[in-house]
């Protein structure tokens, strides 16, 4: 898998669900790009309009804490968000994203050393994220998980493994 790469996001503790994806959409935005458009909009307005294709967001403990909805994972994916690093992540959140195909990065003193705004390298195999502070290691992930977010998602791995097509 190739490095993810991008600038960093970075915001707080116990980032919700509703912040991620407001729940005023949950059943009135389907379209990827609507969802995408609406990205962290009650947290950071400036987020989507200005986020860049692999940024990479950057939060504190719990992130994704809140309802179970999935579309908070999808709409960073859509969004075009290259990974979610955080010192800790709510459990259904990390499940839903990582069944979206977004990769999630529990590294707590890597978040520490992290600045806002700084271009950041992850290397999802390697176990490594490389900051301006120095390199940290977090757990390799499975390799299960990395095929996973190699297929784009959940849904497009089961198929390929499946020999299915579409």
């Amino acid at each position: 898998m190739e490095l993810i790469r991008g600038k960093v996001w970075k915001y707080g503790d116990d980032v919700n669900t509703d912040v991620i994806f407001p729940g005023k959409y949950t059943y009135t935005v389907t379209d990827p790009e609507e969802m995408a458009a609406h990205a962290l909009e009650d947290l950071d307005p400036d987020f989507a309009k200005n986020m860049k294709p692999g940024d990479i967001v950057v939060a504190g403990k719990n992130f994704g804490c809140g309802s179970s909805r999935e579309q908070a994972a999808f709409a960073l994916k859509y969004a075009g968000v290259g990974a979610v690093v955080a010192k800790s992540f709510a459990r259904l959140y990390f499940r839903n994203a990582i069944n979206a195909g977004l990769p999630v990065i529990q590294a707590p003193e890597a978040v520490d050393a992290i600045e806002p705004g700084e271009v950041i390298e992850i290397d999802l195999e390697k176990g490594e994220l490389r900051c301006k502070a120095g390199t940290f290691r977090f757990p390799p992930l499975p390799d299960a998980v990395l095929g996973i977010f190699q297929a784009g998602g959940l849904i497009p791995y089961t198929r390929k493994r499946l020999g299915i097509e579409g």
